[in-house]
């Protein structure tokens, strides 16, 4: 056996004698000699400490070159946080490295210094920048602590820590350095954040001192000063802040992450600690004895801020503010200036908007295949409630909840949410689900299968999946072109792709007014004029024949320009682009902004092929209701710096006087200094024909709203997209619907079906309350009853009329016997053109040559092919 065989041996029987015995008594002693030589050592180096801080503030030679100008805090002036508010002033964005809103002393309420200054320096009012008394207190204090193995006291005065934080660096940052060279970084720190404490104090009052450090100190939950945590915290400005409230931010310099009420763990010792600070406010005679008491009991309640359903809904709309504010002022002055931006956002439609979209969204997808569940990972005999909080959370503003199915037995589906309730999905839900596992079991629902699913009334609840399309909503004042809403995906948290202004798609159906506008511009054309809608082959100048077919397959004959865009007939609107020349729809297309310069004119634009955003065509339509007068979209109205001046205003026009005094007189009249980009006659015959639309043409889902609103739907290729874009005499809106990789949608998945409901439901919302007031009519436009069939006054065989809209001189008269214009063949108009008009046809009326006799498909007609 040697020596260490022994040694151990040794050791472990006399743990065997005495039991708990774990160390030889004689190796206590060298550990204890140790710690008070620390401490004691820790006292002299204070002590040395003191002494050659007393050196250098005697200013003697030599002593800590190169200290930081502490005059550069008279005019210092902290980065504060850039805020965002909506044109109703709500709150909806913040923008900031630090978020700090700078409040001048004066305005900081007294319990809130008394609190800080209670809680960090009590003698602060007393002391030239460093607290010798605190000091020396800390040192015996820390001899002790030293022995017991606590946390050192500090002693750092407020000055001290303004000085740190702003001048010297903190002697937390040493960190870096390792053993002996930490402490000489600590102490030659420590030594500098003095002597700046000493020299600020003889610069600034305290009232300024007091002022940088509670407007700088970093209190946690992304709060800078004091008025930032009064607002992440309590959601309150400072003058609000009760004395328990303002005692709990005074406990946070000592380390936020310590004192996060939100933390079950951490919470009772915050209460703790700020129930200290409540004592030691009324030691220092701050407040009396019975606030004291008030104090303490107040429940300590914060709240997640800039977290609600109006911020989320605001994240698209946001992010369009915040690029155009770095493209505009940098991302330094963004982010540190303290601009005050007034953006367009309207957060009531806003809110409608995201709601809208999504239900729309949501109808989709329930109408095709149930695609799994969350997972299938889950395990019905554990912690189910801890395995479901660790399952992706569902989208923000759905009310969805997560839930594990328990058992599926004889088609019934039992689950646990994450809240702890029982429940089982409908018997419809179930074989929705069923029927989507038929072809692939990774699909069924099993005990383990992580859901979402949506609570109902009583116990009742839905099972829910997130939809795999995307969709895009664009509202704005067409007369302004300022932007009211905008939600750019279905899930608003989480995406930061803006489908509204990034995604380019083709618009179908949508573009033709913009076609019928260049051709009613041209003076020539009617509403009433007729078009034959027959086969048609444009050689397309690449050797290709380029044969457009309508959504029926079928063709009708001369038919008025009015229903040919109420049915969204493609073969005469190439008829009618063909006979004007591309040139000019793919001008008209630049005109409105819908195109950029470098598109090719191909006979294809005529029936939507080019590729545009949601936000362009949204602004093209506006400018059909505003007379025909060009906006461009408006994100942000107003932008003020730091000081209040105003720097930016998205109304240029010049109005002195709006600055004068108001005194009952009448508002100042402003100049019209939109330009005119389409004549205002054409442009409201586009907004009356698709009134048409609305009324009896492929979005009549939109009619039973029974207000004047205008729009066209669109349908791409194969169902790729779905569109539909509008207006009320005062909001135009416009609605996308697709999959971010261009697929087919479905069958009979159109913008009739799919946008036209999500543009009626926000629409109810948007006008809810508001008269239902007429479309605006330009001078010089003559309302005219005509035979709805033949565009001519009405005879004695007329059986449907309709009010026109011509621009003067061109209206029938009596002395029409026919059309004037008519493009194409001459065959007898089909009656089955008039379906919904209560039209019944004539003897001699009779379909088409080819036309098959088959009842018209209902729908939206329109589309690419």
């Amino acid at each position: 056996m040697n020596e260490r065989d022994y040694e151990e041996r040794d050791y472990r029987d006399r743990r065997g004698d005495y039991g708990d015995y774990d160390q030889p008594e004689r190796s206590r002693f060298p550990i204890r000699k140790v710690a008070i030589g620390a401490a004691v050592g820790l006292g002299a180096l204070i002590i040395v400490t003191i002494g050659y801080l007393f050196v250098a503030v005697q200013g003697i030679p030599g002593i800590l070159p190169g200290l930081p100008d502490y005059e550069a805090l008279r005019e210092y002036e902290p980065p504060v946080t850039t805020r965002v508010h909506a044109g109703d002033g709500a709150l909806v964005a913040e923008f900031a490295e630090e978020h700090r809103l700078f409040v001048p002393i004066e305005a900081i309420p007294e319990r809130v210094r008394n609190a800080f200054v209670s809680a960090e320096d009590a003698r602060f009012f007393e002391h030239s920048g460093i607290d010798f008394w605190g000091v020396l207190r800390a040192m015996g204090a820390n001899v002790g602590n030293v022995l017991r193995g606590r946390r050192l006291q500090g002693a750092s005065t407020i000055t001290q820590q303004v000085a740190g934080n702003m001048l010297t660096g903190r002697a937390s940052n040493c960190n870096d350095e390792r053993g002996f060279g930490r402490l000489v970084c600590a102490i030659h720190t420590k030594t500098r954040e003095g002597l700046a404490a000493q020299r600020i104090e003889k610069a600034l009052d305290k009232e300024r001192i007091l002022e940088l450090y509670l407007n700088e100190i970093y209190l946690g939950n992304r709060a800078y000063g004091v008025a930032a945590a009064a607002l992440n915290y309590f959601d309150k400005p400072l003058d609000e802040l009760t004395i328990g409230e303002a005692a709990f931010l005074a406990v946070l310099p000592k380390g936020p992450a310590n004192y996060d009420p939100r933390d079950p763990e951490k919470r009772e010792r915050a209460i703790a600690r700020r129930d200290y600070v409540i004592g030691r406010m009324q030691e220092n005679g701050y407040i009396s004895a019975e606030e004291a008491a008030a104090a303490r009991a107040e429940p300590l309640r914060v709240v997640d801020r800039l977290s609600g359903e109006t911020y989320i809904a605001a994240s698209h709309f946001v992010e369009e503010v915040r690029r155009q504010a770095i493209a505009e002022y940098g991302e330094r002055d963004l982010y540190g200036q303290g601009l005050s931006i007034r953006s367009t956002i309207d957060t009531r439609l806003q809110l409608a908007a995201a709601r809208a979209l999504r239900r729309g969204i949501e109808a989709y997808d329930r109408r095709h295949a149930w695609r799994g569940p969350v997972s299938q990972d889950g395990d019905p005999r554990g912690d189910v409630r801890a395995q479901l909080r660790q399952a992706p959370p569902p989208p923000a503003m759905t009310g969805w909840h997560r839930a594990m199915v328990t058992s599926v037995q004889g088609g019934v589906v039992r689950f646990t949410t994450e809240q702890g309730a029982n429940g089982r999905l409908s018997g419809g839900d179930a074989q929705w689900a069923a029927s989507g596992a038929r072809n692939n079991r990774d699909r069924a629902l099993r005990a383990g299968s992580i859901i979402y699913v949506m609570p109902g009334q009583g116990s009742s609840f839905a099972l829910k999946q997130v939809p795999e399309i995307q969709g895009a909503l664009v509202a704005m004042d067409p007369h302004t072109g300022r932007v009211l809403a905008m939600i750019g995906g279905y899930d608003v948290a989480r995406e930061g792709y803006n489908r509204a202004t990034q995604a380019m798609r083709q618009p179908g159906s949508a573009f033709k007014p913009i076609v019928y506008a260049a051709a009613l511009d041209t003076r020539e054309l009617t509403p009433a004029t007729l078009i034959d809608d027959s086969p048609l082959a444009i050689e397309a100048g690449d050797g290709s024949v380029w044969s457009p077919e309508n959504y029926t397959r079928e063709f009708y004959g001369p038919t008025t320009l009015r229903r040919g865009l109420e049915q969204s007939r493609n073969a005469m609107t190439a008829r009618v682009a063909y006979t004007m020349g591309i040139e000019r729809v793919v001008e008209y297309g630049r005109r409105l902004g819908v195109f950029d310069q470098n598109v090719q004119p191909v006979f294809a634009l005529a029936l939507g092929s080019g590729e545009t955003s949601v936000l362009r065509l949204t602004t093209a339509y506006a400018m059909f209701v505003n007379g025909g007068r060009r906006v461009t979209p408006i994100f942000i109205d107003r932008v003020q710096d730091r000081e209040g001046r105003t720097i930016y205003h998205a109304d240029q026009r010049a109005c002195e006087a709006c600055r004068a005094v108001w005194r009952r007189q009448q508002p100042p009249e402003l100049p019209d200094t939109r330009a005119q980009v389409l004549d205002p006659i054409t442009a409201y015959q586009i907004v009356s024909m698709t009134e048409g639309v609305v009324q009896r043409g492929t979005a009549t889902a939109i009619a039973s709203l029974n207000r004047p609103l205008g729009g066209k739907t669109g349908t791409t290729n194969d169902y790729r997209d779905a569109w539909f874009v509008g207006y009320s005499p005062d909001l135009a809106v416009g609605v996308w619907v697709g999959f971010d990789t261009p697929r087919n949608m479905g069958e009979g998945e159109t913008g009739g079906r799919i946008a036209a409901p999500i543009f009626r439901d926000f629409m109810a919302e948007a006008l809810r309350g508001a008269p239902a007031a007429p479309f605006r009519i330009p001078a010089g436009v003559r309302l005219v009853r005509i035979d709805a069939m033949t565009g001519l006054l009405p005879s004695g065989s007329t059986e449907a009329t309709i009010t026109e809209a011509f621009r003067p001189d061109t209206e029938p008269t009596q002395q029409n016997v026919s059309s004037p214009f008519v493009f194409g063949g001459s065959e007898p108009i089909d009656p089955r053109l008039f379906q919904g008009v209560s039209i019944t046809p004539g003897e001699g009326a009779r379909p088409p040559q080819g036309a098959q006799q088959a009842p018209q498909r209902q729908g939206d007609l329109d589309g690419l092919y």
